[in-house]
């Protein structure tokens, strides 16, 4: 088993959630390799916040992406080379603010690669503005009086977008997540998992999860029943929202050809320029 930990000091804050979901990731990796699945072909992608620095800890090939950017970075990686396990890490602000269209059109085309929200309701890594997730009334730096604004919900929003795998996990409880972990990124199709992730700085959210999470017993039995359970205002459930089987993206385009074994050399490709003008 590869070692996965890097020598980058890490810089979250004491109790951030987001070491649950490194924690979470590198057990169900670990138990990837266990099982025979290759890492060389397991690629991360990140975009920019404090979501963003699980991949300077985590020793695993990928690319830093720009900000609102991972999805479509690593759409583009799945299209280049379908053999690749693509995963995404994404904050609600960098997936569900300046990369939200990305988000949704990767869920609409059942791109095969599975999305990891961290989701916290604030932009944490610029101290505390309010976000896609933030409630209305969150006080932050760019809502000294509070929000005005309605919150997505997460759950709810990528369900009617199209995503095949849809679920939620809690930062606090590492067997589930680990669990929703393992059977998002081995289901073929577009996976999207919310975790919620308590920013201990500026949206301590510990108590309310701790009060409110309750776990899903089933998958419900389809779309409506599922937003109905993710907009509850009771209680928050943890578990699996959506699990269908449908054509993924990069088959109904290439068929079972792939571009990175099956590339064109440059004496070739040249020969079909010619012929074609």
């Amino acid at each position: 088993m590869r070692n996965l930990d890097t020598p980058k000091e890490n810089t979250w804050c004491p109790g951030c959630g987001n070491f649950g979901i490194l924690n979470a990731f590198k057990k169900t990796v670990k138990a990837f390799d266990e099982t025979g699945m290759s890492l060389s072909n397991l690629v991360i992608v990140c975009g920019i916040g404090c979501h963003g620095k699980i991949f300077d800890y985590l020793n695993i090939s990928g690319f830093y992406s720009l900000h609102g950017r991972a999805v479509a970075t690593a759409e583009g990686i799945k299209l280049a080379n379908p053999e690749l396990e693509v995963i995404t890490f994404g904050g609600d602000g960098d997936s569900l603010g300046e990369g939200l269209e990305h988000t949704l059109f990767a869920a609409k085309r059942n791109m095969d690669m599975t999305l990891i929200l961290h989701s916290n309701g604030t932009y944490g890594l610029t101290t505390g503005q309010f976000s896609p997730l933030s409630p209305a009334g969150y006080k932050g730096l760019s809502a000294p009086f509070g929000s005005i604004e309605r919150s997505f919900n997460a759950i709810s929003l990528l369900i009617e977008a199209g995503a095949t795998f849809v679920a939620r996990t809690y930062s606090a409880r590492l067997d589930h997540m680990v669990d929703i972990f393992d059977k998002a990124i081995r289901h073929k199709g577009f996976s999207f998992v919310e975790v919620l992730q308590p920013c201990v700085s500026y949206n301590n959210t510990y108590s309310l999860y701790n009060e409110k999470v309750k776990r899903l017993e089933v998958i419900p039995e389809d779309d409506a029943t599922a937003v109905s359970i993710a907009k509850n205002k009771e209680d928050i459930y943890i578990g699996i929202y959506k699990s269908i089987q449908i054509p993924v993206y990069h088959e109904l385009l290439y068929g079972q050809d792939n571009p990175a074994r099956e590339r064109l050399n440059v004496l070739q490709r040249k020969q079909i320029i010619r012929e074609t003008f």
